[in-house]
């Protein structure tokens, strides 16, 4: 298959993808982990990386705390060499302070900028950030317009359908950000006043790449395998970038569903998971830090409600570990452990 942007991407049920390019930097793969704030940390995306997601998304960073310099704050931004390429997240509604910005993460070498027009958190929002940017389109234009010429690596933006169903202006903004220079565009298919209620608007995102020559990357309500199939035959887009649905389930990036993952196989990826968690946050904040994550891991296995309720009370990575490893040898005989 040809793209509009002369990028030649199989779309067989494999998945296997030929490169394709945001501006200079070439993406190898059509999956994507979404930057979702207390999720896609460091640990995380190693793992989503080598299951097969194509780019590392940093969690998004206000301008104003890149330029405090918090500590801490680097955490959020900082990245291994082997998560390449790496998109560096920004929220931001002033083109001064997003270049301030931009330019001191530019220190940490980032392969693209990507601004955040879609965060729907309320937080965001009253400070005239993220999705609240859409009801100012000719204020993203000036933002993406100044990013572009701040920085020497392609720029990108995250957006929404727009700011609720009366204004959903995606279009426009589209073609805005394709004006001022944007590289690519990721497409969350919900207004935001949705939220993450309802059903993401596939035909919409469809829209937005007919109406832009750059790369369009789709987002929303792909859980499964079979969603991705779908959401790429619908909307013909570039890639498509998951954020809830690789919750507990990274072998989404290599086509997998959970349900067609060992018993043993989950085990091990859990446990190398919660030991990178802890070696960086430390023992007890990575273990509690952790534990969003475990509850997505053991759903749908018996007795996992249960299990959930004793496992919220440890905070060492030995005590959660060895009630895992209790547990699941007493589901072992139900499911087929080996590999």
């Amino acid at each position: 298959m040809q793209t509009k942007t002369g990028k030649s991407i199989q779309t067989e049920a494999s998945g296997a993808t030929h490169t394709w390019h945001i501006g200079d930097v070439a993406i190898h793969g059509d999956l994507i982990l979404a930057p979702m704030a207390g999720f896609s940390d460091m640990p995380f995306r190693h793992i989503c990386h080598e299951m097969g997601s194509a780019i590392s998304y940093t969690p998004c960073a206000v301008d104003r705390a890149v330029l405090a310099e918090v500590e801490g704050a680097d955490r959020t931004y900082a990245f291994d060499e082997d998560e390449r390429p790496v998109a560096i997240q920004l929220l931001s509604q002033d083109a001064q302070l997003l270049v301030a910005a931009a330019d001191r993460l530019m220190m940490f070498e980032p392969d693209l900028i990507d601004l955040n027009l879609g965060c729907p958190s309320r937080r965001i929002t009253s400070g005239g950030r993220g999705s609240a940017l859409l009801r100012h389109p000719q204020r993203i234009g000036q933002l993406v317009s100044a990013l572009v010429e701040a920085v020497p690596i392609p720029v990108t933006a995250k957006i929404r359908l727009g700011w609720d169903d009366a204004s959903r202006n995606y279009l426009h903004v589209a073609r805005i950000l394709e004006d001022a220079g944007a590289s690519a565009i990721a497409v969350h298919g919900r207004t935001r006043a949705q939220g993450y209620a309802g059903h993401a608007d596939w035909d919409a995102i469809a829209a937005i790449v007919a109406a832009v020559q750059v790369p369009v990357i789709g987002n929303g309500d792909v859980r499964t395998v079979s969603d991705i199939v779908d959401i790429k035959a619908q909307t013909g887009c570039d890639a498509v970038m998951l954020g809830r649905g690789a919750v507990g389930n990274p072998w989404i990036f290599a086509r997998r569903d959970l349900s067609d993952v060992s018993l043993a196989e989950r085990l091990r990826v859990i446990v190398r998971h919660l030991n990178a968690t802890a070696a960086f946050y430390g023992a007890q904040h990575g273990t509690v830090s952790f534990r969003k994550h475990l509850v997505k891991y053991i759903r749908g296995l018996p007795g996992a409600a249960q299990m959930r309720a004793e496992l919220m009370h440890l905070e060492s990575p030995e005590q959660v570990i060895a009630t895992l490893q209790s547990w699941y040898r007493t589901l072992a005989s139900r499911y087929d452990s080996a590999d």
